[in-house]
């Protein structure tokens, strides 16, 4: 039986063996495994949430837990499932204790993020609570403030919509949350109908002889009264 011909590895795939052996910040000494992102490697709509949990360190997976049921709920709500998107996180590792992401975890982190947006080229990206929200917005608002406000943001070598959205797990957390959750998730269907709006094509300069024999005007002849 002849042997089945290997496939070569996409970018996003080569991508993801090199960082499963990542050890830029303290996390790779008490992870189980990199948690790198799950979905459609050519999604226009992207998530990314905060960092992995318990749930999502064992079994490699982002969004397994809890919180991960009520995502897929909100993505079946408006005709979307995992298979049609793309999940990740700011952070692929486990902070100890499911703790908020430090600082120069986040640092040193960040640059992984940015290389799957760039190779996932994505429409959207909506971003899941706080961190990944100032992250990718280099805003310090916080998601209370700028939740289902999108703005047009350029990451790395690519133009997208910027969605902020509550993390699902805080509608775990605060059961009023999930109407604004819910109704937030209602307008992706819109937003990826927009998408990022095309860049604006650059004027070419305007070339003047290089040396022109007609008058300069006196100042008093300046029409003032179109200023």
């Amino acid at each position: 039986m002849a042997a089945a011909i290997e496939q070569p590895l996409t970018d996003l795939e080569a991508f993801a063996r090199q960082v499963a052996g990542c050890t830029r910040c303290r996390l790779a000494q008490g992870r189980t495994q990199v948690v790198f992102g799950a979905g459609d490697p050519h999604a226009d709509l992207m998530f990314v949430g905060e960092a992995p949990g318990f749930h999502e360190d064992k079994q490699g997976f982002p969004f397994v837990g809890q919180a991960g049921k009520l995502l897929d709920k909100l993505l079946a709500d408006i005709g979307l499932d995992r298979d049609s998107v793309y999940i990740a996180n700011v952070l692929k590792c486990r902070p100890p204790g499911n703790r908020d992401p430090a600082p120069d975890e986040i640092e040193a982190c960040e640059g992984h993020l940015f290389r799957q947006i760039e190779l996932i080229e994505p429409r959207v990206v909506a971003t899941l609570g706080n961190f990944a929200t100032k992250l990718l917005s280099g805003k310090p608002a916080g998601i209370t403030r700028v939740h289902g406000a999108e703005q047009d943001v350029t990451l790395g070598s690519s133009r997208v919509l910027l969605y902020p959205l509550y993390h699902p797990a805080a509608a775990l957390y605060t059961p009023a949350m999930l109407k604004v959750l819910e109704a937030d998730f209602a307008r992706l269907p819109e937003l990826l109908g927009r998408g990022a709006p095309e860049p604006v094509p650059e004027v070419p300069p305007l070339v003047l002889p290089a040396f022109d024999e007609r008058p300069v005007p006196e100042p008093d002849a300046v029409q003032l009264g179109l200023f």
